[in-house]
């Protein structure tokens, strides 16, 4: 029995990847403590792990948790910075764990506790990851020279130095960690044959309890799920078009504002559609014919397994990547947000809900998750980094 430190970011995306490979760790009797925003307190309660709160000083940001590619990225750099030398000063008085699990994009300050306790470090990445066949830099370039980026890696190599870190290029690619666990199967993956050093472990996707359970109304007509994610959804206008375009389609549409677009500022509400701050995804994705969706990884990886035909409207360059690999894989549709009207959006629903082709691709890319190994292949992938390196119970230092 092990015991495990882990460490979640304050993102959704970022965390629910991790539940189903604690939950699978618990079983398997190792003792996890899980440090991450009260936010997530009840589905991490769920899985079995002792949760810590922390506080992220990230939770005054609108928009959610930076975004590692892109025009943001510079910007990114500097908030990942923030928060590591913040969070590492409340966290690094613990005991001394046998193994550390974090998220390999955010949450930063798991590598640097695990080299301060000198202890191995396995980190989950719930995106798309990049070598010299495949990167983010297909769809969103940043200048090297850039005066801000320059200033930015100065300022992450002093605080890394500062922390006994000096290969600064490996520490921000994640190159010191045991096991890098990717939460896709490779099949998803741009040039996924190309990629070593990387577990293409697949989803790991619990039930969620913690969530209410949704029922369909009554009647025959089709389930449409329109959800954009937590981090981009201000989107009163499109929000307004779904609902307004909806009475006369023979759809019943289930619609996830967010939290940032007010409800009553939507307009007169027909009654196939329900409009909701929040949905229990997993439950309406079980009886959802088509799902409109931001192409977020957690929402692709989800739709894919309830095997619900997709048509992708993304927000930002990360979630394009994944629209367009969606519509290449043959699992739906991409449209551009820009200038997308009701015909259009319409026009793909149906188009992608009676596809066989679609059907028989998402069927497909379901079993290459499936083969991936899940939450039980991430937790061997720990348990061989642990046989490797040593464990003992340091429960009672």
């Amino acid at each position: 029995m092990a015991t495990v430190y882990a460490y979640g970011p304050l993102g959704a995306g970022h965390v629910n990847p991790t539940l189903g490979i604690v939950t699978e760790l618990v079983r398997r009797g190792h003792q996890v403590t899980y440090w991450a925003p009260q936010m997530f307190a009840e589905r991490i309660i769920e899985t079995g792990a002792r949760f810590e709160p922390v506080t992220s000083t990230w939770e005054q940001l609108e928009g959610g948790p930076p975004q590692m590619h892109g025009k943001e990225l510079i910007g990114a750099m500097g908030l990942l910075l923030d928060e590591t030398a913040a969070m590492v000063p409340r966290l690094i008085h613990a005991p001394p764990p046998d193994l550390v699990l974090h998220d390999g994009t955010l949450a930063w300050w798991g590598r640097v506790l695990a080299h301060h306790w000198d202890v191995s470090a396995v980190e989950t990445w719930p995106n798309f990851v990049g070598n010299e066949h495949w990167s983010m830099n297909a769809y969103t370039k940043i200048n090297p020279l850039s005066p801000r980026f320059l200033w930015q890696i100065l300022r992450i190599g002093r605080y890394l130095r500062s922390q006994g870190i000096r290969d600064i290029g490996s520490f921000m690619q994640g190159k010191l960690a045991a096991a890098r666990l990717v939460t896709i199967p490779r099949a998803f993956q741009y040039a996924g044959d190309t990629f070593t050093g990387w577990d293409f472990v697949g989803p790991a996707l619990t039930q969620r309890s913690f969530q209410t359970d949704w029922t369909p109304p009554a009647g025959d007509l089709p389930v449409l799920l329109v959800a954009l994610g937590t981090g981009y959804n201000a989107q009163p206008d499109f929000f307004r078009m779904m609902i307004s375009s909806a009475a006369a389609r023979p759809w019943h549409v289930v619609l996830a504002i967010g939290d940032q677009v007010d409800p009553d500022g939507l307009g007169s509400v027909p009654d196939n559609v329900e409009v909701h701050e929040q949905v229990p995804q997993l439950a309406v994705l079980r009886h959802a014919r088509a799902f409109v969706t931001h192409a977020g990884m957690g929402s692709t990886m989800e739709g894919i397994d309830h095997q619900v035909p997709m048509v992708a409207v993304p927000q930002m360059a990360e979630q394009r990547a994944k629209a367009d690999r969606i519509a290449e894989l043959g699992l739906g549709r991409a449209l551009s947000p820009e200038n997308l009207d009701a015909s259009s959006l319409w026009a793909a629903v149906d188009a992608v809900a009676e596809d066989p082709d679609v059907h028989r691709r998402l069927a497909r890319m379901r079993e290459e998750c499936v083969a991936a190994g899940g939450a039980p292949r991430a937790a061997e992938v720990i348990e061989q980094v642990l046989d490797t390196h040593g464990t003992d119970s340091r429960t009672d230092r």
